[in-house]
């Protein structure tokens, strides 16, 4: 059997430091050329010589730090932008979900976007109303669909926008980290279509920061770093791996800690301090720090947001550490992950993640497990900044 996607020293290059004017006179042209003086340029190698195949029904998960050269990756075998080097056989359709509004058109309704969307996938008018009435009983907005998406919140954009990858039958589902918009319950619903298109047989490409979902949906997955492909094969080997390069990385920018013994049980009632710092070489003033709680089967319990506790001030130019204290409101018992994530003031994507940091181990009332599977729960948080570390 032949795969599915051939991928043979496929690298992306861009330049830093283009022209501040892309389009010239010719008279700002041909003075360029005479000019002795060099433009300030340089190269960037987003992705350097990667090889790897898939073959038809696999799940393949990609890891990597932020910048590693994920999303530049999906986007090429999408494509939304060509390779510099190297070629890439497809033996099948691929639909795409890698931003929250790509490819469909602001000016549009949404159920005009369904049939664009679909006319890009290749497919005839008469093969997307045979699935019209599935893609929007699963994205759930109904009767917003004679509304233009720019008036659509990103979240309803992201349920229509799966909706339609996900029910017109591609061979090939390539899925970036924008699940990590949608609400619980919804999460849980695309999980399950996952799973169901992957059972069916088409094949999935997964991104994700959540490192025990990917355990969970993709049997292999390759590893990325500055643009190199470092590790390929078993999830939870190329996992392992992962975890170990950041943990045994000491100039790591990120130090994550807690106020419990490894492996000590989280008593229903009592707190726990979970103690982030960071390096303020790397993370100038203007930062927050997030923490969220994860199931291993990658259902959010909780998420805490340091700009939302009163007296946090993310400007503090001596401000190099917080330390979160939170109650434990009688969470299940089954144990929850914490993921860190860094990110600009006011912006809404995590230029740092420690993903899989601690491990905590909930005891007290024995709940039934993940009784709030499908609500976030809100435990009580408070802050302590700590300065000049």
């Amino acid at each position: 059997m032949k795969p599915i996607l051939e991928l043979k020293g496929i690298s992306k290059k861009y330049r830093i430091g283009a022209d501040a004017t892309p389009y010239k006179t010719f008279r700002e042209s041909f003075g360029s050329l005479l000019s002795k003086s060099k433009p300030n340029k340089s190269e960037f190698w987003a992705l350097d010589d990667i090889s790897f195949n898939v073959m038809p029904g696999e799940s393949l998960g990609v890891v990597g730090k932020n910048g590693a050269g994920k999303s530049t990756l999906l986007k090429i075998l999408s494509r939304i932008t060509p390779p510099t080097k190297g070629n890439i056989v497809c033996r099948g359709r691929i639909a795409s979900l890698l931003e929250v509004g790509t490819g469909f058109h602001p000016e549009l309704t949404g159920s005009e976007n369904i049939f664009l969307n679909g006319s890009i996938l290749g497919l005839s008018r008469k093969e997307i109303q045979a699935k019209y009435d599935e893609i929007v009983d699963f994205s759930g907005v109904e009767k917003f669909l004679t509304t233009p998406l720019k008036h659509f919140s990103s979240g309803m954009q992201l349920r229509l926008a799966f909706a339609v990858a996900a029910h017109l039958e591609p061979e090939i589902l390539v899925i970036d980290e924008v699940l990590a918009v949608g609400d619980s319950e919804f999460q849980k619903k695309c999980i399950g279509k996952m799973d169901e298109v992957n059972n069916s047989g088409k094949t999935i490409l997964f991104v994700s920061h959540n490192l025990n979902l990917l355990h969970t949906l993709c049997p292999r997955s390759i590893l990325l770093k500055n643009g190199k492909l470092v590790r390929e094969g078993d999830t939870e080997h190329v996992i392992e791996y992962y975890n170990e390069t950041i943990t045994s990385d000491p100039g790591g920018d990120i130090r994550v800690t807690s106020s419990l013994d490894d492996g000590k049980p989280w008593e229903s009632g009592t707190e726990i301090a979970i103690h982030i710092s960071w390096d303020r070489n790397k993370f100038e003033p203007g930062w927050e720090c997030d923490l969220a709680c994860y199931t291993y089967e990658g259902v959010k319990v909780f998420a805490v947001q340091s700009n939302r506790i009163e007296g946090f001030d993310s400007e503090d130019p001596n401000l190099n550490s917080i330390t979160f204290y939170i109650d434990n409101p009688d969470l299940t018992d089954k144990p929850l992950r914490l993921d860190v994530g860094m990110r600009k003031k006011l912006g809404h994507q995590y230029e740092a993640v420690v993903p899989n940091c601690l491990t905590l181990n909930p005891a007290g009332h024995k709940l039934p497990a993940y009784k709030r599977h499908d609500v976030i729960v809100v435990p009580k948080v408070r802050l302590e900044k700590n300065k000049n570390e």
